[in-house]
C-alpha cells in the first residue's frame, strides 16, 4: 500500500507541478520515452526472431522440415488464444481502430503478446514480417505511459503514434520511414501538433537501434544510372506492383474467410496453414520467414534463378504469406510485401532484357528496389512511406524520380481495384474507420442525448385552436409535441406552417383540435442513434429540428442549430490541444 502511495504521489507530482504547466514540453519529453521503448521493443524482437531462426536452421534440411511453420503457427495460435486470450489486439488495423474510435487506449498486455507470437511464427519459417508486431507492441506502450499521465483521448493518440514510429524506425534505421509511416497510415492526419513529437520518437527510436546494432542501413546498395527508357519502363513496374499488392490483399482475405468456414480449433487451422507454407519452401525456400537475405542477393544482382523461377517464386510468396496470415499465424505485411516487390521487380526486368535486348537496361537491383516500393505504396496506399522507406533503408537517392512513378500509380490502381487498404479493409466495411477531424469521427464523439432541446412546449391532442393560438404566443418554438394526456405516449408533432390555412377563419377556431393537425407520421429519433445516420435522415427529409423518442415517450427534440454548435466545439477539441 505504501508503494501504491507513493507511485500516486509520484503521478501527481509529475503531472500538475512539472509538465502540466507546458503540454508541448510534456509531449516532446513523453515522445523521447514512448520512441525509446519502441525502439528496445523492436531491437529486443529482432534479436529473439533472429536466434530462433538460427536455432532451426540445421533442421530446415530434414525431410520433415515442412512441419516447423506448422508447429510455429500452432504454438502462436495457442498462445494467443488459449495463454492470454489476446488475439484481436494484435494487429495494425486493431491498432487503426484504436485511434479511430477508443481514443488510443490498448490493452497493457498487447506490448508483449505480438511480439511472442509473431516470432513463433516468423522463427519457424512462416512468411510473415516482423514489423506489424512492433507497431503494435510500440502503440501499446505509448497508451500505457499516456494512461499513466492521464493524457486527454488527443496526446493519447498521439503517443500511440510516437510508439508506432519508434518501432518502425528502429527496425529499419530509417526514422523519416518510421514519421511518415505513423501520420499517414496510422493516425491517418498531418498536423504540426503530431508531427513535432512523433518526429522525436522516431530519432530515440533510432538512435536506440543504432546504439546497439550499429548505424547500418537495411540493405546494402549500389549507385544506379538511371537513363530515359528506365524511367519510362517504371510506369509498367507500377501496373505490374499495383496488380500484385491487389492479388495479396484478395488472396489473404480470401483465405482466412475460407479458414473461417472449415471449422475447428484454430491452432489446427493454423498448423494446417504453417504445413502448407512448409511444403512451398521446400521447392522455394526463399518464401520462407521475413526474407531480407533474398532482397539483399536481388539488390545486389545475386540472384542467380532464371526468370521462371523468380515468376514462380513471386506467386508463391503471395500465396505462402496467405496462408500464414490468413489461416492464423501471427506477423506482418512489411517484410512479404518487401519481398514480393522485389521478386516481381526481378521478374519485370529480365522479362524486359528477354524482349527487349538491344535497349540499354540499368541493372536488375533497381527494379528490385522500384518494386519494392511499388509494393509497400500499394498494400498500405500510402506513397509516401513506399517512397521514403526505399529510400532510407537502401540510402540511395538517385532513384528517387522512378520511385515516385512507380509508389503514385501502384497505390493509385490499388484504390480503384480496392478502395481501402489491407490494413483499413475490414475497418471500413464495418464503418470503423474515422480519422480524427472528420465529419464522421466528430460525429461518432457525440451522442443523441447530449444535444436535446428540453425546453418544448408540449400540446393534447383534444386542446382547440383558440387554446393553441395563446400558447404560440407565449413559446418561441415552431414545433410542437402531441402527447396523449392519460398515457404520456408521443403521438406527433405541430408545426406553424400546418395551422397557418385555420389561422385567417376565426370560426374555426373551437372547431379544430390539434389531434386533427398533426403529422402523426413525423420521423423520430432515438437517444442511442448514430448521430450521423440521424443527420443524414435529417438532409433527406430536409428537417431543422426532429423529435427524440424513446419506448413511445417524448424526450426532447434535436436540432441542427444545437448540432452545428456542439459540432464546432467539439471539432476544437479534437484538433487543439486541451
Amino acid at each position: 500500500m505504501k508503494a501504491v502511495g507513493r507511485l500516486q504521489s509520484w503521478r501527481r507530482i509529475a503531472e500538475w507541478r512539472l509538465f502540466r504547466s507546458d503540454d508541448r514540453l510534456l509531449m516532446i519529453l513523453l515522445a523521447l520515452v514512448v520512441g525509446a521503448c519502441g525502439g528496445l521493443a523492436a531491437v529486443a524482437f529482432n534479436r529473439g526472431l533472429t536466434a530462433l531462426f538460427n536455432w532451426l536452421e540445421p533442421f530446415r534440411g530434414e525431410p520433415w522440415a515442412f512441419v516447423l511453420p506448422g508447429i510455429g503457427a500452432l504454438l502462436s495460435a495457442v498462445f494467443l488464444h488459449r495463454a492470454i486470450r489476446n488475439s484481436a489486439d494484435n494487429g495494425v488495423p486493431n491498432l487503426i481502430h484504436a485511434v479511430s474510435r477508443q481514443g488510443g487506449r490498448m490493452r497493457s498486455r498487447s506490448i508483449l503478446s505480438p511480439l511472442v507470437s509473431s516470432c513463433l511464427t516468423i522463427g519457424s519459417g512462416g512468411s510473415a514480417g516482423p514489423e506489424a508486431p512492433v507497431v503494435v507492441s510500440g502503440g501499446a506502450i505509448g497508451s500505457g505511459i499516456a494512461r499513466l499521465f492521464a493524457l486527454n483521448d488527443r496526446q493519447q493518440i498521439t503517443l500511440v503514434g510516437c510508439g508506432a514510429a519508434g518501432a518502425i524506425a528502429s527496425i529499419f534505421n530509417a526514422p523519416i520511414s518510421g514519421l511518415v509511416f505513423a501520420v499517414e497510415v496510422i493516425l491517418g492526419e498531418w498536423s504540426s501538433l503530431n508531427i513535432i513529437p512523433i518526429a522525436i520518437a522516431a530519432v530515440a527510436g533510432t538512435e536506440v537501434s543504432r546504439t546497439l546494432r550499429g548505424n547500418q542501413i537495411a540493405f546494402d546498395h549500389r549507385l544506379f544510372d538511371i537513363g530515359l527508357p528506365d524511367i519510362i519502363a517504371s510506369a509498367g513496374l507500377a501496373v505490374v506492383a499495383g496488380l500484385a499488392s491487389v492479388l495479396l490483399t484478395r488472396m489473404l482475405y480470401r483465405i482466412h474467410r475460407l479458414s473461417g468456414k472449415t471449422g475447428g480449433p484454430v491452432w489446427l487451422r493454423a498448423a494446417v496453414g504453417g504445413c502448407a507454407v512448409g511444403f512451398i519452401g521446400m521447392a522455394l525456400p526463399v518464401v520462407l520467414g521475413e526474407g531480407y537475405h533474398a532482397i539483399d542477393a536481388m539488390i545486389a544482382g545475386h540472384f542467380t534463378p532464371g526468370l521462371a523461377i523468380v515468376a514462380a517464386a513471386t506467386l508463391a510468396k503471395i500465396l505462402a504469406t496467405a496462408l500464414t496470415l490468413g489461416s492464423g499465424g501471427s506477423g506482418g505485411i512489411f517484410a512479404p510485401s518487401l519481398v514480393i516487390g522485389s521478386l516481381a521487380g526481378l521478374t519485370y526486368h529480365r522479362a524486359l532484357t528477354m524482349f527487349w535486348p538491344s535497349v540499354e537496361w540499368i541493372e536488375e537491383g533497381c527494379f528490385a528496389l522500384l518494386g519494392m516500393a511499388g509494393l509497400i505504396s500499394g498494400m498500405l496506399q500510402a506513397p509516401l512511406t513506399g517512397i521514403f522507406l526505399i529510400v532510407e533503408i537502401t540510402g540511395g537517392y538517385e532513384a528517387i524520380l522512378p520511385l515516385i512513378i512507380v509508389s503514385t500509380v501502384s497505390t493509385t490502381i490499388c484504390h480503384f481495384l480496392e478502395p481501402a487498404s489491407f490494413y483499413m479493409k475490414d475497418l471500413v466495411e464495418r464503418g470503423q474507420l474515422l480519422r480524427p477531424g472528420t465529419d464522421a469521427r466528430v460525429l461518432s464523439d457525440m451522442q443523441v442525448g447530449e444535444l436535446l432541446e428540453t425546453d418544448c412546449t408540449v400540446v393534447s391532442p383534444g386542446m382547440r385552436l383558440r387554446q393553441f393560438i395563446e400558447v404560440i404566443k407565449r413559446s418561441r418554438r415552431n414545433y410542437f409535441p402531441v402527447i396523449d394526456p392519460e398515457s404520456q405516449r408521443f403521438l406527433g408533432l405541430v408545426r406553424l406552417d400546418d395551422i397557418r390555412p385555420y389561422l385567417f377563419d376565426p370560426l374555426l377556431y373551437d372547431a379544430v383540435v390539434m389531434g386533427q393537425i398533426m403529422d402523426s407520421q413525423v420521423a423520430t429519433a432515438g437517444p442511442e442513434d448514430d448521430l450521423n445516420e440521424v443527420l443524414q435522415h435529417m438532409d433527406a427529409a430536409r428537417l431543422f429540428s426532429m423529435p427524440v423518442v424513446h419506448q413511445g415517450r417524448f424526450l426532447g427534440m434535436i436540432s441542427k442549430a444545437t448540432l452545428l454548435d456542439r459540432y464546432r466545439r467539439e471539432l476544437m477539441v479534437q484538433t487543439h490541444w486541451r
